[in-house]
C-alpha cells in the first residue's frame, strides 16, 4: 500500500529480458537507502518488488502482464520514474490509499495554464470513467492528484508547481501515456 506522495524522481538505468521476465534497473539513491530484497516499491505506480540492492540502484522482475498494462512497456533507458516506498503502519497518509495496481493506461489530451493554474486533461476508456468523481482522488504514474472535473471520456486534474518539478509530470505533454490507479474507495462503492 502506497499514499500516492513520490519521494524520489528516479532513472532507468537498464532494461533487458530473461525469458519472458522483463528485467528493469532504476537508480534510486534516495528510496534505495533502507530498502532491503522483497520489499514493495511503486515505480510510476506499479507495485514492484525489489530482486536486488547496489548502491543507489534497485531492480525488480516485470510479469508479461504487468508490462502489458502499464506504461513501463514504453520506458528506455535514462528515462524518469516516480518512486515511493510502501507505507509503514503509524505514519501519516499525506496522499491517498494507492495499491499500485494500475486499472488502465491514459493518454494526456491537454496540458493547458488557466491563470496560474496548469492542469492536465486526461483520457481514460469509458468503462472506467464511473470511477472518476469531481474532487475524488485518482493516481497517475503513482502521483496522488484530485479530480478538477470530468467530461464524457476526460478528466481534469490541477498540478502545483512542487508536484511538476518532483515527478515524472514535469516531463509530460500531450500524447503521452499515463498509468491510472483510480481511488480503491471509489471502486469499492461502485460510484456513479
Amino acid at each position: 500500500m502506497f499514499t500516492g506522495i513520490i519521494e524520489e524522481l528516479g532513472e532507468v538505468k537498464s532494461i533487458s529480458r530473461r525469458g519472458r521476465i522483463t528485467l528493469l534497473e532504476v537508480k534510486a539513491d534516495k528510496v534505495s537507502e533502507d530498502t532491503k530484497i522483497g520489499d514493495s516499491i511503486s515505480v510510476n505506480g506499479v507495485c514492484l518488488t525489489v530482486i536486488k540492492k547496489d548502491c543507489g540502484f534497485l531492480s525488480f522482475e516485470v510479469m508479461p502482464q504487468t508490462l502489458s498494462g502499464t506504461n513501463l512497456r514504453f520506458m528506455g533507458t535514462k528515462d524518469k520514474v516516480n518512486l515511493e516506498r510502501a507505507l509503514r503502519l503509524g505514519e501519516r497518509i499525506s496522499g491517498h490509499f494507492v495499491t499500485g495496481h494500475i486499472d488502465c493506461i491514459g493518454i494526456i489530451r491537454g496540458k493547458n495554464y488557466s491563470g496560474d493554474n496548469l492542469i492536465f486533461e486526461i483520457t481514460a476508456p469509458d468503462k472506467f470513467m464511473k470511477y472518476i468523481l469531481d474532487k475524488g482522488s485518482v493516481a497517475l504514474d503513482g502521483i496522488s492528484l484530485t479530480i478538477a472535473s470530468r467530461k464524457s471520456n476526460t478528466f481534469s486534474v490541477y498540478i502545483i508547481p512542487h508536484t511538476l518539478k518532483n515527478t515524472t509530470l514535469g516531463f509530460k505533454g500531450p500524447s503521452d501515456k499515463v498509468n491510472i490507479e483510480f481511488d480503491i474507495l471509489t471502486k469499492r462503492t461502485g460510484s456513479n
